[in-house]
């Protein structure tokens, strides 16, 4: 990994310096931008002035304008991923780049990246997996309504599920570590990455921190990319979609009560003439009525399979994460000290 120039610059000639910055852990900051030109200058050179020697990476996915031009000049290592959406960008990033400790953060200048040293030093020093960033409005208009409400929602949501440790699930500014991103499988394609990622995180039980970190206005000239309604019904669908995948046999169990409950409401009414008349009126209401309270049983029964598979599954991720260097590695190998020999 090349060092910055920044850090030349600092170092100088002190031997002592140059052997800190060798034993530093190795930092990247990733940032996925699509016609970010009005920030990414911004973005960066305030990233590069928080973490000196961190690599700072832009991926630009087929933004319209000079982003990547912009970025390049503002000292980024710039590259480009051709298929559009953050899950895809996040999930090339995450492919390519090698680091001990990953930034997260959109290119839009929003983010506090002052807030970064901490959520670093968070990460390392206590061997987690995720430091999420919660927002924090630090101005009126920096949170939209619309989007404040559907976070509220969707956090929900995955915290009744999933369990109570995430409090901003949508936040797109996260500190990881190298097993986390080594060992997530990144299926998103769009804004619901953030979710993807959260529930990763929860699923496994990894250890996980949350600060607050101000949260800014967007530049002027930008615009979000984020659309209330279309998003978040995307994002409505993966969660669905990954409580079927996590949790089947409480999906299909509900999936079950439902259609017992409907063959039940057709068949009362059958029932009750039948101990009047000893007759069945209306056979096709019966045949329904049976045939819904056979598939109940019948999602029952698969989400039983499932969730049998789910756990074989859930196994495999965490002996392939507890395959992978933690954040303190480099503590374990440190040799004994004075005083314990």
């Amino acid at each position: 990994m090349t060092r910055p120039a920044s850090v030349d610059r600092l170092l100088g000639d002190d031997g002592a310096a140059l052997h800190a910055y060798a034993a530093a852990p190795r930092v990247a900051v990733l940032i996925p931008c699509h016609n970010e030109s009005a920030a990414i200058a911004t973005v960066v050179a305030e990233f590069r002035r928080t973490l000196p020697t961190a690599s700072i990476y832009v991926y630009d996915n087929n933004s319209s304008d000079d982003t990547a031009r912009i970025a390049a000049e503002a000292g980024a290592i710039v590259r480009t991923e051709p298929q559009q959406g953050k899950g895809n960008v996040v999930r090339r990033m995450f492919a390519d780049i090698e680091a001990e400790a990953y930034v997260l953060v959109d290119g839009d200048g929003t983010y506090d990246a002052a807030s970064a040293t901490a959520m670093v030093e968070l990460l390392l020093r206590d061997s987690l997996d995720m430091v999420n960033g919660a927002r924090v409005a630090a101005t009126d208009n920096a949170y939209r309504f619309g989007h404040a409400l559907g976070n509220r929602l969707l956090t929900g949501t995955v915290r009744l599920v999933f369990g109570n440790r995430i409090r901003d699930m949508l936040s797109g500014y996260r500190v990881l570590s190298r097993r986390f991103v080594k060992s997530f499988p990144a299926l998103a394609t769009g804004f619901e990455t953030e979710t993807e990622i959260t529930v990763h995180a929860l699923e496994l039980r990894l250890p996980i921190a949350e600060i607050d970190t101000p949260y800014r206005d967007r530049a002027a000239g930008s615009e979000s990319k984020l659309r209330t309604f279309r998003d978040g019904a995307r994002i409505l669908k993966t969660i669905v979609l990954l409580v079927k995948e996590e949790r089947p046999l409480g999906f299909f169990s509900s999936v079950g009560l439902a259609l017992a409950l409907a063959a039940m409401t057709l068949a009362w009414p059958l029932f009750t003439t039948y101990l009047e008349t000893g007759l069945v009126p209306r056979f096709p209401t019966a045949i329904l009525s049976t045939g819904l309270m056979i598939l109940a049983f019948m999602s029952v029964v698969a989400g039983l399979v499932l969730d049998t598979v789910t756990l074989g599954r859930r196994e495999l991720k965490r002996l392939h994460y507890l395959g992978l260097q933690g954040p303190t590695f480099r503590e374990r190998r440190r040799p004994p000290s004075a005083e314990g020999r």
